[in-house]
């Protein structure tokens, strides 16, 4: 299903957005979109002009481009949980053809990117009090935020000029074509004992998500069906423990937050952790962490096989059964779990 934001419906939005403005000053663009029942992208688009300017479609190009920008943040979220890594885009590896092309990126920044779901991307420049806010930032097909790359201090503005002049798109009008995806199908029950078994005999994490297409299963009832073993639900403010403890104790951990287009991951240790009303915080400089714990429905401590051991994880779920964040111990492959990080798991 697809709807079209022509000028009429623009000018009409530009309004409403300019008077909840008007009302609330502070309120951020994706919460504004909330209020106004449209998409961040309908918002932005009502400022299409010299300072919000479409991006061609070459998406693994324009991501590559990247390296050039020197130190950015890179900001990726879901409606529950919000990661921001201050860095370079130091190595970007792009995998397969389109429409299934995906992007590993390696570094200070880290990311797992999936473009089938990219759909719209922009180059914004924003005044602000604190001066010229410099961004590139890309939206699915429904015209939600994927992936925000931020220009610092430090940032090469000669070569954001030169992204924007080599991808800038050809159309330049306000008119935006969204797209509602399908919403999948799963199975309602499985067979429970050949799933069971090939759980204990997963080689690697990731033939998790192998077993998860082959049963048509949605990855929280796989967790709610297997054996307590293999995965049980605890408190679902648990994200606290792993970070307060994580901090105390100098313990390296690893943080993934995604959603269709992009996974952002974090590896290391966290320092500052900060409670704000609803808001669970990692406040450190080159890592932030935003997760609104009034999002969460459910928490999971999850063990899967690997060859090198048990691998074990805390993952988030919201209301509508999607993953907020997800949470392990730092290990590289060949190496078993860090012990402290398997105890702290299992006393959840």
């Amino acid at each position: 299903m697809e709807s079209t934001l022509n000028q009429t419906s623009n000018t009409m939005l530009k309004a409403a957005w300019d008077a909840l403005k008007a009302e609330q000053p502070h309120l951020r663009i994706r919460d504004a979109a909330k209020a106004l029942e449209v998409s961040e992208l309908e918002l932005l688009a009502t400022g299409m002009g010299p300072n919000i300017i479409r991006l061609k479609a070459d998406w693994s190009e324009i991501l590559l481009s990247c390296k050039e920008l020197g130190k950015v943040m890179a900001l990726t979220r879901n409606d529950g949980c919000v990661l921001e890594h201050k860095g370079n885009f130091q190595k970007i590896s792009v995998h397969g053809t389109a429409p299934r092309q995906m992007a590993t990126v390696i570094g200070p920044i880290e990311q797992r990117v999936f473009f089938q779901n990219w759909a719209h991307g922009f180059a914004v420049i924003q005044e602000t009090p604190r001066g010229s806010m410099k961004s590139l930032q890309f939206f699915d097909g429904e015209g939600v935020a994927v992936l925000k790359i931020y220009l610092q201090e430090k940032s090469n503005l000669d070569a954001f000029s030169r992204l924007i002049q080599q991808f800038e798109h050809s159309d330049q009008s306000a008119e935006i074509e969204l797209t509602t995806y399908d919403k999948p199908e799963y199975a309602q029950e499985i067979d429970m004992q050949a799933f069971t078994a090939e759980w204990e005999q997963m080689k690697d994490t990731h033939d998790f998500f192998g077993m998860l297409r082959k049963y048509k299963v949605h990855r929280l009832d796989a967790i709610k069906w297997i054996d307590d073993k293999w995965a049980r639900e605890v408190d679902r403010l648990s994200a606290r423990r792993i970070l307060e403890v994580a901090a105390a104790e100098k313990m390296a951990i690893m943080v993934f937050v995604g959603n269709r287009g992009n996974i952002q991951i974090h590896q290391g240790k966290v320092r500052t952790i900060r409670q704000m009303g609803n808001w669970l915080n990692v406040m450190d400089p080159d890592f932030n962490m935003h997760l609104n714990e009034d999002c969460i429905h459910s928490a999971w401590v999850v063990h899967k096989h690997t060859e090198d051991g048990l691998v074990s994880s805390l993952e988030l779920f919201d209301s509508d059964r999607e993953m907020i964040a997800q949470f392990f111990g730092l290990r590289k492959p060949g190496l078993p779990q860090n012990e402290r990080w398997k105890s702290l798991i299992d006393d959840l």
